[in-house]
């Protein structure tokens, strides 16, 4: 950092396992791509183009050798992956990720009908090929799936070789783990963490009020994703107790790990 403060919660260090940032790419250009790497890159953990954007972005390759360079992850948005499942094309998936030099990949189910056991073999194929991040909840606003499900889904995916677990949001933050509102679904949350560890999931959290709320439950070091390019170094801030919403949170009487 720049300035030296005391009662700073301790963050983890890049190659950080816990702690992540995950940022959103929805399809800036190179340009913008490097201004964000110049400002932000020892903040982002890895990076997801999101949805079915790498269909249809012109430079694809010259994008990911950006982020590569960078020495951050990229992978591609769940949605394609369903939507080549859905084509009966997933051999085509796997060729896609040896063609881009893709190391990790997201198994989702999001806007498909999928039997979960059929979920956990693609997961379980994939982990011999990529690193593997399983998106459970539905994009479906109307679909709410009871806490005990999440857990039993959570669970079996990690058990299928999911690295990470992903609670689902899209990218507004207003599905999944939360109501249309964008307010957290509080006892869904904290049920889930009496049955899978915290560092194991990625909470998708694009609203500021979100990634509030997750960070005074689970600390500084709780994971996110689906964040905004712009929104990653606030997002820094809000950890480390350097804007108003966590500034009282993270002095020496809350009992969080300082420096």
């Amino acid at each position: 950092m720049n300035i030296q403060l005391n009662q700073i919660p301790q963050r983890t260090l890049k190659p950080r396992t816990d702690g992540l940032t995950m940022m959103m790419d929805k399809g800036m250009s190179i340009r913008d791509a490097e201004s964000i790497l110049e400002t932000s890159s020892n903040y982002i953990d890895i990076i997801k183009l999101g949805w079915g954007t790498s269909v249809v972005y012109p430079k694809l390759k010259e994008k990911i050798a950006l982020y590569k360079s960078a020495g951050i992850p990229v992978y591609f948005g769940g949605t394609l992956f369903e939507a080549f499942v859905i084509r009966d094309q997933y051999k085509d998936y796997k060729k896609m990720l040896d063609t881009y030099q893709i190391e990790y990949a997201e198994v989702s189910d999001g806007s498909i009908e999928l039997h979960h056991e059929e979920k956990c073999n693609f997961i379980s194929d994939l982990s011999q090929q990529a690193t593997v991040l399983s998106e459970v909840g539905s994009k479906d606003a109307e679909k709410i799936i009871p806490p005990y499900k999440w857990i039993e889904l959570m669970k079996a995916e990690l058990e299928a070789g999911a690295w990470k677990v992903i609670g689902e949001a899209r990218e507004n933050g207003n599905v999944g783990l939360y109501r249309a509102s964008g307010e957290v679904r509080t006892g869904l949350v904290e049920e889930i963490l009496t049955q899978i560890p915290s560092e194991k999931i990625i909470w998708e959290a694009p609203q500021k009020a979100q990634q509030v709320w997750l960070i005074k439950l689970m600390g500084a070091n709780v994971n996110l994703g689906n964040i905004a390019p712009q929104e990653v170094i606030p997002l820094e801030t809000i950890r480390l107790g350097l804007r108003g919403d966590t500034f009282d949170h993270f002095l020496s009487s809350t009992g969080n790990t300082l420096i």
